[in-house]
């Protein structure tokens, strides 16, 4: 079986290095807020290129604090897009704001800004685009239109950290980036963390206070907050990974180059695109089929793990029914949602797994499954 993401190559050539950094976070008897935790603010901060960083215990709970940060609640409205995880509606729906969607560019799966000047009204206080499977969204069109409007521009870096637009990091672009350390994410952690970035003093203390359970002074509360802190274990797992992710995100884009040449003369295989002036980091190499399941299922039968991000857009999903929307409203996503398919990818994958995964996809289609 060849994983969709296979986690024990990194560990391993970094485990001398790795197992003294734990074992000293664990000896040091300093477990919240610890230096780890500072240094790794810091140095997370250097490497984006922003003024400011926070760390967090996930990254739904970065897009939660950075709504509650600008004051966004019930009564607000954020644009946003369904062809995401729902942690990015979630966050919006704890603060008591009602998500707005904006249906997606068909290359990019990111935010269509043609799309969102329509759904700007009175109530609506931010956009909240996605940088989805580690490729930026239009932040320049999307920056123009909200300081047009006086908006916020929350950025969900959840899989992107490290892309850039133009020479700048996601995240550092709008008001406030928003990243998760999720074991499966470019810059994993070894259990659940998050941060976010931000270039305004005002919004990294109050962040910081948030997370804090409200407090800028210890026992002192001036707002109900929440407990969401940065592991200081974890963040001495993120402090020996982050000087090597611009290495391994260099790889996965080596590895979608070579998917690319693989399988451009698979018919109805329709690989990803990368919008001008950007460089993602291919979080997800993800291709389109017609008949996805058919192929998914044909895969797996040969030893080929992938995954489908995602498979029901949030604006059909159970707990957005108060929104009434139906299918036919977003189309793009809808579709997308029924093509994607995600095949295996991670620093360490050799060539031999790809041709061997692309070889499984052409006899996939080959085998008389209808595309």
């Amino acid at each position: 079986m060849i994983p969709i993401l296979d986690l024990k190559p990194q560990y391993e050539s970094l485990q001398a290095q790795m197992d003294e950094a734990i074992l000293a976070a664990v000896r040091s008897g300093q477990y919240i807020n610890g230096p780890n935790v500072k240094a790794f603010e810091k140095e997370l901060a250097g490497y984006l290129g922003s003024k400011h960083a926070i760390g967090l215990n996930s990254g739904t709970d970065a897009l939660h604090l950075a709504l509650r940060a600008l004051d966004i609640g019930p009564g607000d409205e954020v644009i946003t897009v369904p062809f995401t995880f729902v942690a990015t509606t979630e966050a919006i729906g704890i603060v008591g704001a009602k998500p707005v969607f904006v249906d997606i560019d068909p290359v990019t799966y990111n935010m269509d800004p043609a799309e969102v000047e329509a759904k700007i009204t009175p109530r609506t206080k931010a956009i909240m685009p996605v940088h989805l499977y580690g490729q930026p969204a239009d932040m320049e069109a999307l920056m123009a239109i909200a300081k047009q409007h006086g908006l916020h521009v929350i950025e969900d870096c959840a899989q992107a950290i490290g892309a850039t637009i133009n020479g700048k990091r996601v995240g550092t672009i709008g008001t406030i980036g928003c990243f998760s350390f999720f074991p499966s994410k470019n810059l994993g952690a070894y259990g659940d963390g998050g941060a976010c970035t931000t270039d305004d003093p005002e919004l990294a203390a109050r962040i910081t206070a948030l997370r804090g359970h409200g407090g800028r002074v210890k026992y002192h509360h001036e707002e109900l907050g929440v407990n969401s802190r940065l592991d200081e274990v974890q963040a001495a797992v993120l402090r020996v990974k982050l000087p090597h992710l611009d290495q391994w995100n260099a790889a996965r884009r080596e590895v979608a180059k070579r998917y690319n040449e693989l399988l451009k003369d698979i018919p109805g295989v329709m690989p990803p695109e990368e919008l001008s002036g950007t460089l993602p980091v291919y979080h997800q190499y993800t291709i389109r089929l017609k008949d996805r399941n058919g192929i998914q299922e044909s895969l797996k039968n040969k030893g080929i793990q992938t995954m489908v991000y995602y498979p029901v857009p949030l604006h059909l999903q159970k707990v957005h029914d108060y929104l009434d929307c139906e299918t036919g409203d977003f189309p793009i996503s809808e579709r997308a949602a029924r093509e994607v398919l995600s095949l295996p990818i991670f620093p360490e994958l050799t060539m031999e797994q790809q041709q061997e995964v692309a070889e499984a996809l052409r006899r996939s289609v080959e085998d008389g499954i209808p595309l």
